[in-house]
């Protein structure tokens, strides 16, 4: 068998009618494209014919070498297995969602005193979920508005079990301070089933009933519980504001509109809950330039809702073929009906056409951007003599004090901009290093990042490698870099250090090469402002994530590290002795004097603190 459609017809006299999902493998069985079908013979039938498809799929019946099928009891269990293989294998010829964050709700506790927070990832703990929100920026900010309106805390059960004294959130009319008992248990619940009540969305009788209070406080001359009334309603109304388009025919429904341009594709999807526009992001699935619009709404429907709730309803700009299957394969993940729908007037069409408007426009800036990108890499692979413009920078850079607290960090960038979803952070573990080495510290960081490299993708095959490697430095983190790389046999990795230059001004920057002298690019060259954003990007990441580590080790309490402390006996050795440094200096008369500390407990925080080596 030589030929691709000769290929495909082998398989026919094996296939039955029987729906299934079909894998399409290249010589070096690579999957090259995954699909579905509810009659697999007349599927891949119409695969073996020599003419009639598009250049897309000419391109990969030709290079097909074999294939793979598994049948299924429904056309429905197709669709799921389908979507989940794309996702992980992540064939050649498939339209695929690339991006693939999980979306950030707003979670309200189900502690006596409830905490409303910001909670990402898996519905696992207890209380009640709001959202999804399109972005953290949005939950941010609704947050701060309803903590302005209800006071509702925001801290941790163990820093609410410890408190003695109320927090500056209290000094700043932002919490009610229940952890000291500036409030009962009964207004507390009575706040937060307000704040329950605007984010499902009855926010107008919310508003109604503080305006009555207001009134109320008012006549009766307490105008400083006035004022804290009227303060509550212009943050809620503020959240109102910032939402922009609030349906009032819509309760709930995701609204997700394609616009295709130049063979590429940007979904907007919206998201209203309650009444409330609860944010929109914008998606950039990689099609072909025969793709049609029906294939790619559902592809990214199929993949978008893989670990994802879906709304009761589904807007849609484009119908998809198979919507009956969706909306089962939704449903059955729902636990309810799912509605998908193409609305051609009213305020559901609307909804639709703004989300379609806001896709053209966010593809128009995406291709002028990466037009622009696409200049600047062939500029950069000019000026640091590369082959081919770079698919893949990775730029290195350490941030510490003295020594203290070290993080490596490592930023991404391509023809799309930055790859923010492949930053790695790293932290620095050498205890042989001395404090503020940061030849050594980039060392570290080269070598994990090579040795994860070698082991994940050793044919660089994925696309993880590099083309080039920029480096936070000048001749001696080259060297160190050149080291690391000798002795992990990688040859045919460029890479540049960045250096400050003379006064460290930007604009001044060196470019140091293994084995040659260093260079300097013209003061208003493109390439050298792109270079510094690449750099500054780097820069940013790297402290963000020192001061996180550098904060999460202030906070921390030696004390929430003895088995046997929980919260309250916590509270009750730091009342006693004042800090846990003087806890640690006690002896172990002084602990067995402590209220709640049993002779056994005092003995097993003595021998904690003083069986250390």
């Amino acid at each position: 068998m030589t030929g691709g459609h000769d290929v495909i017809q082998s398989y026919l006299k094996t296939l039955d009618s029987s729906p299934g999902v079909y894998r399409m493998l290249d010589a070096q069985s690579r999957v090259l494209y995954v699909g579905k079908a509810r009659n697999l013979k007349a599927r891949v039938s119409n695969y073996a014919r020599p003419s009639g498809h598009s250049r897309r799929i000419a391109r990969m019946i030709s290079e097909t070498a074999s294939m793979m099928f598994l049948t299924t009891r429904t056309e429905t269990e197709a669709l799921l297995l389908e979507q989940n293989l794309i996702k992980q294998l992540k064939p050649k010829f498939n339209v695929l969602l690339r991006d693939d964050k999980s979306f950030p709700n707003i979670l309200v506790t189900g502690h006596a005193y409830p905490q409303i927070r910001k909670h990402r990832g898996a519905k696992t703990e207890g209380g009640q979920y709001y959202g999804p929100f399109a972005s953290a920026g949005a939950v941010n900010r609704t947050l701060n508005q309803l903590q302005k309106a209800f006071l509702l805390r925001n801290c941790s059960d163990s820093m609410f079990e410890s408190r003695t004294r109320p927090c500056l959130l209290h000094q700043i009319k932002r919490c009610s301070a229940p952890c000291v008992g500036r409030i009962s248990e009964a207004d507390y619940a009575a706040s937060v089933r307000d704040a329950q009540r605007f984010l499902t969305g009855k926010s107008t009788q919310v508003q109604a009933m503080l305006a009555e209070q207001m009134a109320a406080a008012s006549e009766a001359m307490e105008f400083e519980r006035a004022a804290a009334l009227r303060d509550r309603i212009r943050a809620l109304t503020s959240v109102q504001t910032a939402q922009g388009i609030n349906p009032k025919g819509v309760a709930e429904a995701d609204v997700i509109a394609l616009h295709m341009e130049g063979g590429q594709a940007c979904v907007q999807v919206f998201f209203i809950r309650a009444n409330q526009n609860w944010g929109n992001r914008d998606f950039y699935p990689r099609v072909g330039d025969d793709v049609s619009e029906a294939e790619v709404m559902e592809a990214f429907i199929g993949q978008f809702y893989d670990q994802k709730e879906p709304a009761r309803l589904l807007l849609l700009s484009h119908g998809i073929e198979n919507a009956d299957l969706m909306g089962e394969l939704l449903a059955d993940k729902l636990g309810r009906k799912v509605e998908i729908a193409v609305p051609q007037r009213g305020e559901k069409a609307e909804l639709v056409e703004g989300a379609a408007r806001n896709a053209r426009e966010s593809l128009a800036r995406r291709m002028a951007e990466t037009a622009t990108q696409a200049k600047l890499l062939r500029g950069l692979a000019e000026a640091f003599e590369l082959d081919a413009p770079p698919a893949r920078i990775e730029v290195y850079d350490n941030s510490h004090i003295q020594g203290a607290h070290a993080v490596g960090a490592m930023i991404v960038s391509g023809p799309e901009g930055f790859l923010k979803n492949q930053y790695r952070k790293f932290n620095i573990r050498g205890d042989e290093l001395t404090p503020g080495d940061d030849f050594g510290m980039m060392k570290e960081v080269l070598k994990r990042r090579l040795s994860r490299l070698l082991k994940e993708d050793p044919d660089r095959e994925k696309g993880l490698w590099p083309d080039l490697m920029l480096i936070d430095g000048g001749a001696g983190q080259v060297s160190a870099v050149a080291a690391i790389m000798e002795e992990h046999g990688v040859e045919d990795v460029p890479f540049v250090g960045v250096a400050k230059g003379i006064d460290r001004d930007a604009g001044k920057e060196e470019f140091h090469r293994p084995g040659q002298r260093p260079f300097a690019l013209r003061h208003n060259d493109p390439v050298l402002y792109f270079v510094q954003r690449l750099r500054d990007e780097a820069h940013r990441f790297a402290i963000g994530s020192h001061r996180a580590k550098r904060s999460k080790a202030v906070s921390a309490n030696p004390l929430d590290e003895v088995q046997g402390v929980g919260a309250a006996r916590k509270r009750a050795l730091l009342a006693h002795f004042g800090s846990a440094k003087a806890v640690s200096r006690a002896n172990l008369a002084d602990l067995k004097a402590v209220d709640g500390v049993s002779e056994a407990l005092a003995e097993r925080i003595y021998a904690f603190f003083h069986d250390k080596p």
